[in-house]
This record gives structure tokens, sequence and C-alpha cells, in this order.
């Protein structure tokens, strides 16, 4: 029999990874429908209304189709890839903060685990890759190893720019700290840097070149099939909607709806007063309506990323793969690294450092 404890922690996990499996199933449908309007097509529109039932029939197509493996792979190792890549791109929801309070685990270190779940994500990929004994599926690997190992680099250097305004790796001081301004518009150039690396770390277009159709079949998930094939596919897509979370805590403010004063631009309107008012309503003192509108806040601003990252698929073009490395290392490094010497300056000029930063 299963202790309260853990029966309480199995039912907090599957509160979390469900709605995620099911964001995942809907953002495919959302980027095949926003990519048709784009191309002046129609898109899915024949399962369900609308074609919502689309990423069910997907599924089922998937699920349902025979599983063909290589004769003289490594059986072991080419089930375990697609797992362990899985897994580890589902276990950074374990410190996404949806609200004050309302994480799996806020610990003090989240932003640090979130980069070290990430980077072994690698490693089931590169299994993958090197165990299907294909030279398409071993070069694919190899591209995306480099790939994530290189534009990683250049994520860790802007997330430390902005731990360096907060002078904690916790997200929900990271958050918390926004309340007075989003950090996308002190750090705008950085958050353009951090959007590029994050499309070439979730390998999508124009920084495909691991899977690059037209070059290496389908990359190093060229030989898995039915059950398998859908594992990569839903580790793709929850890395996604993973990385457009995360930029919407760094930048974007989080789960924070405070920032109506967005609208202090248009000055004859006293949004101070109706929030207010608002607030002696008691519309938002319920705990439970408060929690849903912080959660539909950080949804909405995470969707608005995710349709920037379809849009950026569906307007460039995919580039070659020395380009994309040369890109990393003689281009966004430099600049990084000039960020990187520039902002402590400007903070240590104006004594504003954090005086949590000393103790990091």
């Amino acid at each position: 029999m299963l202790y309260l404890p853990t029966l309480i922690s199995i039912i907090e996990v599957l509160l979390v990874t469900v709605p995620v499996l099911l964001t995942v199933a809907y953002v495919t449908v959302a980027e095949r429908k926003t990519m048709a309007s784009m191309q002046r097509r129609l898109g899915p529109n024949i399962v369900g209304y609308y074609g919502l039932l689309q990423a069910f029939a997907d599924a089922l197509k998937l699920l349902l189709k025979e599983y063909v493996s290589p004769t003289q792979a490594n059986l072991s190792l080419f089930f375990l890839g697609p797992i362990i890549t899985l897994i580890f791109s589902l276990l950074g929801y374990l410190v996404v903060p949806y609200g004050p309070g309302l994480a799996l685990s806020d610990f003090n270190l989240g932003i640090l685990y979130m980069l070290a779940v990430s980077s072994l994500a690698t490693y089931g990929i590169l299994l993958a890759g090197w165990s299907a004994n294909s030279k398409y599926a071993f070069l694919g690997s190899l591209r995306s190893t480099a790939q994530l190992i290189s534009y990683e680099l250049i994520l860790s250097s802007a997330i430390l720019l902005v731990i360096m305004l907060t002078g904690s790796l916790n997200l929900t001081v990271n958050i918390e700290a926004q309340r007075a301004v989003w950090f996308i518009i002190p750090l705008f150039p950085i958050f353009i840097i951090f959007f590029i690396g994050s499309i070439a770390e979730t390998n999508r277009a124009p920084f495909d070149l691991a899977e690059a159709e037209s070059e290496l079949v389908s990359g190093f998930m060229t030989e898995h099939a039915a059950v398998i094939f859908v594992f990569f596919f839903l580790a793709e897509y929850a890395s996604i909607v993973l990385i457009c979370i995360l930029t919407s805590i760094l930048f974007l403010g989080g789960y924070l709806y405070d920032y109506i004063s967005l609208f202090w631009l248009i000055e004859y309107i006293d949004f101070d007063y109706y929030i207010e008012n608002l607030y002696n309503k008691s519309l938002f003192s319920d705990p439970l309506v408060e929690g849903l509108i912080y959660g539909l806040t950080l949804g909405i601003k995470s969707c608005i990323m995710i349709f920037i990252f379809i849009w950026a698929r569906a307007s460039f073009p995919r580039i070659r793969f020395d380009q994309l490395m040369s890109f990393c290392w003689t281009v966004l490094l430099p600049i990084v690294i000039a960020f990187v010497v520039l902002i402590p300056c400007i903070l240590f000029s104006f004594e504003i450092i954090p005086a949590n930063i000393f103790l990091l």
C-alpha cells in the first residue's frame, strides 16, 4: 500500500505531465495550421472540428504501425536513446513556477538544474544515432551533438546575464525581480541572442541541420519508427514548450499579470484605479482564481513565443552546417562575451549589483 506522501507526489507529477503531453500534441496541430495559413493552405481540417483531433489520429497511426528495427543495430541502446531524450526533456518541468509557490520543486538551483537536464538529453540523441548502425543517423547525431554543445554555451551565457540582475538561480526569484520592469527591456539584445540559441538548441528550422531531410533523410531518427519515433517527436516538442516557458520566465515576467502598466503609454486611462477596484471586488482574493490567472498569464506568454518559433520556421530557409557553427563561434559568442563584460561594469558603476551575487 502506498504511503500518502508518495501518492500525493504521484498525483502532482501527473497533474504536470498530462497537461504537458496534451500541450505538446496541440502544439503540433497549431504548427501545421499556422504554417498552412502562412503558405496559403488549409492545413488539417478533417479529423474533428477544425482539425483539432488530428494530433490523436497521428499518434494512433504511429502506435499501430509495425515496428521495424535494423538487423545490425545495438538494440538496447537503440531503444534507450529515445527514452532518455523524452525523460530528460520532461524533467525540466519539475522546477517551472506556474505561480508563487506553484511548482513541483521550487529549489534554489532551478536554473542550473534545467541547464543540466537539457544537456543530458544530448546523450539520448547520440546513443540513438550511433546504435542504429546507419551512416545517415550517425551523421545526424554528430551534427546534433555539436550543435547542442555549441549553442548551450550561448544560452548559459545569456542566462548568466539575467542572474547578474537578480543574484539568484531560483526561477521564482527571477520572476519576482521583474515586478518593476521585464528584463526584455534592459536586455533586449540578450533576448534576441537567447531566442536564436533556443531555436538552435531545440533543432528547429532554420537550424534543423540534424534532421535535414534533403541531406540526411531524417537525421538521427532515420531508422526509428512506430512507438520509439513518437518518443523523439514528443521530446522535440516538449523541449520547444519548455524553452518557451523559460524564455517567458527570464525575460517576459513569467506568471506576473500586473504588468498592465505597459498601458502607461495610454495616459488617459487610469488602469491602477480599475485594478484596485477589481481587488476590492475580491475577484483575485480567491486563491484558486488567482492561481488560474497566474498560470493563464504564463501560458499566454509561452504561446506567443511558440508562435514566434513557428513563424521563424515558416520564414527562413535552412542554412548550411558550417554556417551554423561559424555563426555561433564567430558572431554570437563574441557578442555575448562582450555583454558579459559590459553589464557587470554598468551594475558596478551604478552600485546596483544584487547583494546575493556575492554569495553565489
